[in-house]
């Protein structure tokens, strides 16, 4: 997808309008599963883990209670996934380049993604994260290769992500075989 639609294209441009600086938005979550399936929700959050810079205050510009939300009922929402892969940022791609003055979106690859949604295991995480892997037709080596090197030394409970991590794998292999 490189081109947002509608709601989402005057929520973003009447956010960029109002930025006073660049600002670059590590998104994370279901915005960035719509990217990777093509498909926006027409309502809902934009989840991201960092700003850059951090001392803006994008929840007053652009939070759930914000004006900007409330007339497009969409809304920025700096969520706290627990790990993300340690190198994701060398691999962070920017969505809807040239788009914004001064937004800059970008979004972790796919595999790292789906990384960031294990530790939290939501019936939601591990749809959104079994419909990435099906759709971009993702290698279960790579997945795990990355898990190995990158996320499971930062985890709390690595033994218990490790059968999450198992399950995950027999999952997505399961249904892609469908």
């Amino acid at each position: 997808m490189s081109e947002l639609s509608s709601p989402w294209r005057e929520f973003l441009a009447e956010l960029d309008a109002a930025l006073t600086e660049p600002v670059s938005l590590h998104c994370v979550g279901g915005f960035v599963v719509s990217f990777f399936d093509g498909l926006l929700r027409p309502k809902g959050g934009i989840d991201y883990y960092t700003a850059i810079p951090t001392s803006l205050d994008l929840e007053g510009l652009a939070g759930r209670d914000s004006p900007l939300a409330r007339k497009h009922k969409i809304y920025l929402q700096r969520v706290a996934v627990h790990n993300m892969p340690e190198e994701y940022e060398a691999r962070l791609r920017e969505i809807f380049p040239k788009q914004f003055k001064n937004l800059r979106l970008f979004a972790p690859d796919p595999y790292d993604l789906i990384l960031s949604k294990l530790e939290r295991n939501s019936g939601k995480d591990r749809d959104d994260a079994a419909n990435v892997f099906k759709k971009l037709g993702l290698a279960p080596e790579v997945l795990g290769e990355r898990y190995q090197k990158e996320l499971r030394l930062h985890l709390a409970i690595p033994t218990r992500e490790d059968l999450t991590f198992k399950l995950w794998i027999e999952m997505f292999e399961a249904e892609a075989k469908e």
